[in-house]
C-alpha cells in the first residue's frame, strides 16, 4: 500500500514550475544591448578596420565574462559588425542598416569622410555614436549625442609640423593629401602649423584614396628638393608612395598621421620605412603603462598579431559605454549620452573626458619612427 504524499512534498512539489518558469523569465529579462560597429572590412583599408573591429570584440568580451549591471539588471553585449567600405555612401547605407535594426549605440566610423554623412543619420536616429575621425567638422555638426573618442586634425598635422621643425630641424616641405575629409583635413591644420614654426611649404599635390601611381607628382615634389614630404592619407597609399619615391629618388622623409602609422605603411613600401618614415597617433604610448601593455599582451594572444592604430580605442569605446550605462543606470541612449558628457573614464588609450563640443579635454599624442616595419614611438606631446 502506497504511503500517502506529505503536504511539505506536495506543496514543494508544485512550487517546482513556479521556480522553474521564474528562473526561466529572469534569463529572459536579461537585456541585451547591441552595439553597432562601422569600419572598412574590404578595400584598401580593411586592415584598419578588421583592427578597430577585433579591438571592439575583445572588449564586449571581457564584459560579457565579467557581468554587467545596469540599474540592477544583467546586461550582455553584442557587436553589430557592418562593413563601410571607408565609403560613405556605403557608410551611410551602413549606419540606416543600424538604424533600422533598432541599434542604440555605435563605435565608429573610422574615417572622417563617412562619418560627417553618416552622423546625421545616427543623429536623427537618436543614437549614441563614438568616432575616432578626426576632422574638426564633425563635432561642428552639434549632434548631442556624438563624440570624439581620438584627436583631432589640429592636434595630429600640429604635432608633426612642430616636431618636424623643432627635433628633425626640417627646413622645406612638400605636402601631399589624398582628397577625402581625413587627408585635407590633416594637411590643412600640418601646413598652419608649419608656416607658423617657419618651414616653407615648397610644393603641394594631391592624390586620391584609390591611387596606386604617384609617378607625376613625385616627379613634380622632386624638382623642389623638400627636406620631408607630408602626406595626408592612409598606408594603402603612403606605402606605395614611400616605395615610388626611393626609386625615383627623392630624398625626403615621409611624414603623416595615424593613417599610416601601422605595420601596413612599411608591407607596402616592400619593408622601406625603416629610418624614412615618421607619424603622430593619438594616445599615450601603449608599451609606456601597464594598462598599455596588458592591452597589447591580450590582444596579441587573441588574435595573434600586434594592434594597429585603433584598436585600443575601440576597446574603450565599449568599455566606456558600459562605464556610462552603469553611472547612467540606464542603457537609454539619451541617458547615456549625458552620463557621457559629463562624466570621466580612464581607459587603455588614454583619458575620456568630453569638451562641450564633445572632443577630449585631453589630447596626448605620440610621434612614431619605424624600426625593423614596425612602428616604435620616439616622443610624446
Amino acid at each position: 500500500m502506497r504511503k500517502p504524499i506529505s503536504l511539505s512534498r506536495r506543496v514543494a512539489a508544485a512550487l517546482v514550475p513556479v521556480a522553474l518558469a521564474a528562473a526561466s523569465f529572469a534569463a529572459q529579462a536579461q537585456e541585451v544591448v547591441k552595439i553597432g560597429f562601422s569600419s572598412p572590412l574590404s578595400g584598401p583599408q580593411s586592415a584598419y578596420g578588421v583592427d578597430n573591429r577585433d579591438g571592439l570584440l575583445l572588449a564586449v568580451k571581457e564584459l560579457n565574462a565579467k557581468g554587467v549591471q545596469v540599474g540592477g539588471q544583467k546586461v550582455t553585449f553584442e557587436v553589430v559588425p557592418e562593413d563601410d567600405g571607408a565609403d560613405p555612401r556605403q557608410g551611410v547605407a551602413v549606419a540606416q542598416k543600424l538604424a533600422d535594426s533598432k541599434v542604440k549605440f555605435v563605435v565608429g566610423p573610422y574615417n572622417s569622410g563617412v562619418a560627417i554623412p553618416a552622423g546625421r543619420v545616427y543623429n536623427e536616429a537618436g543614437m549614441v555614436m563614438l568616432t575616432v575621425g578626426s576632422n574638426p567638422k564633425i563635432t561642428e555638426l552639434g549632434y548631442p549625442r556624438l563624440f570624439r573618442i581620438g584627436v583631432n586634425d589640429v592636434q595630429l598635422g600640429s604635432a608633426m609640423a612642430v616636431y618636424a621643425a623643432k627635433e628633425m630641424k626640417i627646413k622645406n616641405v612638400a605636402v601631399v593629401d589624398d582628397r577625402s575629409a581625413y587627408g585635407q583635413g590633416l594637411v590643412q591644420e600640418f601646413m598652419a602649423e608649419a608656416k607658423r614654426q617657419g618651414l616653407n611649404v615648397v610644393k603641394q599635390e594631391f592624390t586620391t584614396d584609390k591611387a596606386t601611381d604617384f609617378t607625376p607628382i613625385l616627379t613634380s615634389i622632386r624638382s623642389a628638393k623638400p627636406d620631408a614630404v607630408f602626406f595626408g592619407g592612409y598606408s594603402a597609399q603612403g606605402g606605395p608612395m614611400l616605395r615610388q619615391m626611393v626609386s625615383l629618388g627623392v630624398q625626403a622623409k615621409l611624414l603623416g598621421g595615424d593613417g599610416i602609422c601601422a605595420t601596413e605603411t612599411a608591407r607596402l613600401s616592400g619593408n622601406l620605412a625603416d629610418g624614412k618614415v615618421l607619424c603622430a597617433q593619438a594616445g599615450t604610448i601603449l608599451g609606456k603603462a601597464d594598462t598599455g601593455r596588458a592591452f597589447a599582451s591580450k590582444y596579441k594572444a587573441a588574435y595573434n598579431r600586434d594592434p594597429l592604430t585603433y584598436a585600443a580605442a575601440f576597446y574603450d569605446g565599449a568599455m566606456l559605454l558600459a562605464d556610462a550605462m552603469q553611472k547612467a543606470g540606464s542603457t537609454d541612449p539619451g541617458k547615456v549620452a549625458e552620463a557621457l558628457a559629463k562624466g570621466s573614464y580612464k581607459g587603455v588609450a588614454g583619458e575620456y573626458s568630453f569638451t562641450e563640443k564633445h572632443d577630449l579635454k585631453t589630447s596626448p599624442v605620440s610621434v612614431y619612427g619605424f624600426k625593423s616595419g614596425q612602428p616604435e614611438a620616439i616622443a610624446s606631446f
